[in-house]
C-alpha cells in the first residue's frame, strides 16, 4: 500500500480523534447531557438519524430518535455498538483497518447479522480506565455518521482542534 494514501490518512485522523476525545469521567448524567448535545446537533441539521449511548453491558442509558427514523436504524446501531465494544475502536476505524488489511467481518469471525462494518459507532473512554460505553448513530452515510459523533463528543468535552476527515477518505 502506498504510504500516505487517503486510507492511511483516514486511519491516522480517526486514531487522533479517538486519542483526543476521552472523558474525565462518565456516568448516567453525562450520558443524558451528551445525548442532548447529539439530539440538538441532529435536530439542527434536520437529518433522520437516531442516537444511542450504551454501556458496555449493552444497557441503553440514552436514546433519541427524531422524525424520519425507523426500527432499522436501531438494528444498525446495536450492530455498530457490538463492533466498537468487541474491537475497542470506532466502527469507522474498524472499516478502514478491514479495508487496509483486506479483511471482512467474516474473515475476523464476526457474524454480519450481529456486527456492522459501517461508521457511526464511537468509543466512550474514561481517562485511565479505558472503554466504558459506546455512542452510536445511524441514518447518514458512514463518514457523516462518524463526523456527527465526533462533533457531538468534541462539543460536549469542549475539545477544540480535533482533526476532521477529508472528503476523500479511502473508505
Amino acid at each position: 500500500m502506498v504510504k500516505d494514501s487517503p486510507l492511511d490518512k483516514t486511519i491516522e485522523i480517526i486514531s487522533k480523534q479517538e486519542e483526543l476525545l476521552v472523558f474525565p469521567h462518565f456516568n448516567r448524567q453525562d450520558a443524558w447531557d451528551l445525548g442532548h448535545v447529539f439530539a440538538e446537533i441532529i435536530a439542527g441539521k434536520k437529518v433522520p438519524a437516531p442516537i444511542c449511548v450504551r454501556l458496555l453491558s449493552g444497557q441503553i442509558v440514552f436514546q433519541w430518535a427524531g422524525d424520519g427514523t425507523n426500527a432499522d436504524n436501531d438494528y444498525w446501531m446495536i450492530r455498530k455498538f457490538r463492533l466498537v465494544r468487541d474491537m475497542d475502536m470506532s466502527s469507522l476505524l474498524n472499516v478502514a483497518w478491514f479495508k487496509k488489511k483486506g479483511e471482512t467481518l467474516e474473515s475476523r469471525g464476526l457474524d454480519p447479522n450481529r456486527y456492522a462494518a459501517a461508521g457511526g459507532g464511537f468509543p466512550i473512554r474514561i481517562k485511565g480506565s479505558g472503554l466504558f460505553a459506546v455512542a452510536a448513530v445511524s441514518g447518514l452515510p458512514q463518514v457523516e455518521d462518524h463526523a456527527l459523533l465526533v462533533e457531538g463528543i468534541g462539543k460536549y468535552l469542549n475539545v477544540t482542534g480535533v482533526p476532521q476527515l477529508p472528503k476523500i477518505t479511502g473508505i
